[in-house]
């Protein structure tokens, strides 16, 4: 996946109202930008960090730059959540994922009031994919979700669970937008109802699998070998 607009380096000043990032450009002029995250950024929000803005010229937008990359400890960390789910969709129909392939379509209807990231379907079977972005490192190597309590990946965990008990298969993808993790783990800690979820999702068939990806203010790639789950 590239990015449609050539990133520019800035300096991170401040993160705030969860959607939003003070940043002080090259030529010195500080402005607010997009910043497409929920969750709480840990240890991805530190001023003076140097991040990679995309700039926009969408007279519809209010913000004229939208924040995509962190760089941390010599990593660099993807902190758009939505560039996930398109280096999923180019890898799916690329067939890269490997047992999960035929065709694909994007935020389908299931379960109570929810959308499934992906629909994979095969002749009659069906494959279920959730797609969650990753960014949270605390340990060297090691890639955790989530970084703040998540109600809605906990229900994501319960839709899939019925979705395999009605005879389908279903994944849960974790998408490690990190260049220094080989590993990955649920944060309990953080979150202990997603941490049994997920367990209850594995108990009742469940898939869970786990990717990296490489990243540069040219683009991000898929990486199709798995990354160990601890």
């Amino acid at each position: 996946m590239r990015f449609q607009t050539e990133l520019i380096p800035a300096t991170l000043i401040r993160r705030y109202k969860r959607f939003l990032a003070d940043i002080r450009l090259p030529d010195g002029r500080e402005v607010t930008a997009h910043c497409p995250n929920p969750g709480s950024m840990m240890g991805l929000a530190d001023e003076g960090l140097t991040v990679w803005v995309e700039p926009n010229d969408d007279p519809k937008k209010k913000l004229k730059y939208g924040l995509r990359l962190v760089e941390v400890n010599g990593a660099t960390v993807v902190v758009d959540t939505g560039i996930a789910n398109r280096v999923i969709k180019e890898a799916l129909e690329a067939g890269m994922i490997k047992g999960v392939s035929g065709e694909v379509r994007a935020e389908v209807k299931y379960g109570e009031n929810s959308r499934a990231d992906f629909l994979v379907t095969q002749g009659c079977e069906k494959i279920w994919v959730e797609v969650k972005s990753v960014t949270l490192s605390r340990h060297a190597g090691l890639a955790e979700f989530p970084d703040s309590k998540t109600a809605r990946g906990a229900k994501h965990l319960g839709e899939l669970s019925a979705r395999v008990k009605e005879g389908d298969r279903a994944v849960m993808l974790y998408l490690i937008g990190r260049t220094d993790c080989d590993q990955f783990r649920v944060a309990s800690d953080i979150d202990p109802t997603y941490g049994s979820a997920e367990i209850a999702a594995r108990t009742a068939g469940v898939e869970v699998i786990a990717f990296g990806v490489s990243a540069s203010p040219e683009g991000v790639t898929f990486n199709p070998t798995s990354i160990a789950d601890v």
